[in-house]
């Protein structure tokens, strides 16, 4: 499994026959050996593999040989957009105060028979399109989301509505603002060690049905919308995942998070002494709560570090990066990162002031929109950072196309 420092521990079978000249482990956390190509992230516990092995005997060979790539995006958002003079309506605030702190004049909220399945499936097709790809060949489909309409999840039924007739495995990511970042590493780790040969990435939330609209601390943040990547193996030297890094802390989670309510019954007495407590009442969430300076602090802190140690690991510097492509959360977060690894604003994507926070949706969004705009071409390189509720963060250099 992937781990938080980049690499990739494969679980395979014993070896059966002779091993070959070892696997070394690159600072970068890939693997080189021999002339083997070295972007494979795995584990300095592979000392070597089979150079002629049956499938059914070992996957080795193909976690050795096997890249991946990014080759379709697309997004889709929702019809209404409100802007900060709409808000102004319901709330205490105005256009000049919202901007000047968040950088956001206009967000994208569901309405009418709109729904996150229905933006989802929109932007999975757009992605399958450009890369001129058919789902039936999809292996795999990763729905990253906080906000599923099914407690369950979404994924099986974006899986049934994009068509696809071979049953492929599909499932839902619940990681707030770093999903996107989280499905790629996951997609990255499928393809090098599970065999998958296509899988579509998925970043979609509706925050705007957690949010309190009479809140001007939260309301005038957050929007609804969906992007989708598609990632497809490729040979090594192809390969578009140069590195990654991963992190969770609960000890922050207090600070941003939308917690179950604690409906709790009636302190009512039953004849035997009993509390009356079953059957439980109907749960439901709260509105999204957060400290929006502590969420600040922890941002400019911890993602500025991700970026960095990601670029360490694929031995790069901020100044080989063709591009800076944030979490779309604030203005002034994604100003300071900037600022932290020396990027110049004209290297830096943002559509934050169209959509609002997007929370998972936020990257693929901005993404799709620079690549359709002809900002990014292939060849290029990203880093990409995503941060949130959990707290989780998190960051991926890719190569585009």
């Amino acid at each position: 499994m992937a781990n938080a420092s980049g690499f990739f521990t494969p679980s395979v079978p014993r070896l059966r026959s002779k091993i070959q000249p070892s696997i070394g482990v690159s600072r970068s956390g890939f693997c080189f050996s021999g002339g083997i190509s070295r972007r494979v992230v795995c584990s300095s516990a592979i000392e070597g593999a089979e150079k002629h092995v049956s499938p059914s005997e070992s996957r080795m060979p193909k976690l050795v040989s096997k890249g991946c790539k990014l080759v379709g995006c697309g997004s889709a958002v929702p019809s209404l957009s409100v802007s900060n003079d709409d808000l102004s309506k319901i709330v205490d605030t105005s256009d000049e105060w919202i901007s000047v702190r968040t950088g956001i004049r206009n967000r994208r909220v569901m309405s009418g028979k709109e729904s996150l399945k229905k933006l989802s499936v929109e932007a999975a097709r757009k992605a399958l399109e450009m890369a001129d790809f058919d789902p039936n060949d999809l292996d795999l489909i990763l729905m990253c989301t906080s906000t599923p309409e099914d407690i369950f999840g979404s994924a099986p039924q974006i899986q049934r509505e994009l068509g696809c007739r071979n049953s492929p495995l599909a499932y839902d990511i619940t990681a707030a603002c770093s999903g996107f970042v989280l499905g790629l590493i996951s997609a990255a780790s499928h393809i090098r060690g599970g065999g998958f040969r296509n899988v579509l990435v998925i970043g979609a939330d509706g925050l705007s049905r957690f949010v309190d609209w009479t809140d001007r601390g939260t309301c005038i943040l957050f929007g609804d919308a969906a992007g989708a990547v598609l990632v497809q193996a490729c040979d090594a030297e192809e390969d578009g995942l140069l590195s990654f890094d991963l992190h969770s802390d609960g000890e922050g989670g207090r600070h941003l998070g939308a917690p179950i309510n604690d409906n709790e019954t009636d302190e009512l007495l039953g004849s035997n002494g009993s509390a009356l407590d079953f059957p439980p009442k109907k749960s439901s969430y709260s509105c999204i709560q957060m400290n929006g300076k502590e969420v600040f602090r922890f941002a400019v802190r911890c993602v500025p570090q991700s970026i960095e140690s990601a670029l360490e690991k694929a031995g790069l510097v901020s100044g080989n990066v063709d591009w800076l492509l944030l979490h779309q959360a604030n203005q002034r977060i994604i100003d300071a990162v900037a600022t932290r690894l020396d990027f110049p604003q004209e290297k830096v994507i943002s559509n934050l002031a169209n959509y609002g926070n997007t929370s998972a949706a936020s990257i693929p969004l901005a993404l799709d929109e620079a690549v359709r705009s002809g900002k990014v071409k292939p060849g290029h390189t990203i880093a990409a950072a995503g941060f949130g509720a959990g707290l989780t963060w998190g960051s991926a250099i890719i190569r585009w196309g």
